[in-house]
Formats: C-alpha cells, structure tokens, sequence
C-alpha cells in the first residue's frame, strides 16, 4: 500500500530550527527512516516537504483521487488554513502528527483545523509520532474507537 507522508512549513528546517523543541534530527534523516519503517510495515513510503501552501493541497488531492493514506504534518498551517483543511477533508485515511505537544505551547498552536476531518491526533510523542502513524495506517486501525 502507497502511504504519503506529508509536512509542511518549516519542517524541512528540522535539525536546525529549535532543536531543543523538535530534535536534531534533519528532515532527510526523518524521511529515510520512514521509508525504512513503512517497508518494514509493509507499506510503500513516499515523504514530501513544502513550504508552498498550494503545493501541499496540491498532493492532498493527488491522496484523495488516488485513495492513498496519508500521514500530515502541517506545521504552522494546522492552526489556521482552512484550505488545507478543506483539501484534507477529500482524503479517506488522514493521520494529524505534531511533533510536540501543541497543547502544551502557546494559545495560537492549541487549535487545528486539521483536527476535525482528521483520522486520528497523535501530538507530543516526536518523531515516534510519524512511526506510530505508519503502524496505524499498516493495520488498519480504527484510530477514532481506540
């Protein structure tokens, strides 16, 4: 099975931006892993960055017309772009990861419009979260009765 990762702004400054926050390791580094994983798993990876809005959305409906599962880190987008939001809505199986806890940050990272047409919410657990995302994805769980 074919599963996009995708992660939007900023997260291809992982490594450098705010390590202390997201770690040291780099998006590169994040997307061999997952490919790794996602073979181990089963599953056919493919990970992409953007820091173009529309791009994203863009491959948000590539997802949508194909039926492709996909694991999203929006970055910053989550908490304010109703496009995003609307294009991810098309997306059968759409798993939310937040690196950090965005609950436990300031007021404006506490609300995701991504959220509610979200599969599942998995924020807090570093980059695990990607891993666990893939592990869902690959056995089919029904995120929202866990």
């Amino acid at each position: 099975m074919r599963v996009l990762v995708l992660n939007g702004v900023n997260l291809g400054r992982l490594g450098s931006r705010e390590p202390a926050v997201y770690g040291a390791t780099t998006h590169a580094e994040l997307a061999e892993h997952l490919v790794g994983t996602g073979r181990g798993l089963g599953l056919e990876v493919e990970v992409r960055q953007t820091d173009v809005e529309s791009e994203l959305i863009g491959w948000l409906h590539e997802a949508g017309d194909h039926s492709i599962p996909v694991v999203m880190n929006p970055g910053a987008w989550s908490h304010y772009s109703y496009a995003i939001a609307d294009a991810a809505r098309e997306v059968d199986q759409l798993i939310e990861v937040h690196i950090s806890n965005i609950h436990a940050r300031e007021p404006f990272r506490r609300h995701s419009v991504i959220s509610p047409v979200a599969r599942g919410v998995i924020a807090g657990l570093g980059l695990a979260g990607y891993d666990f995302a893939l592990a869902a994805i690959a056995a089919d769980t029904d995120v929202k009765g866990l």
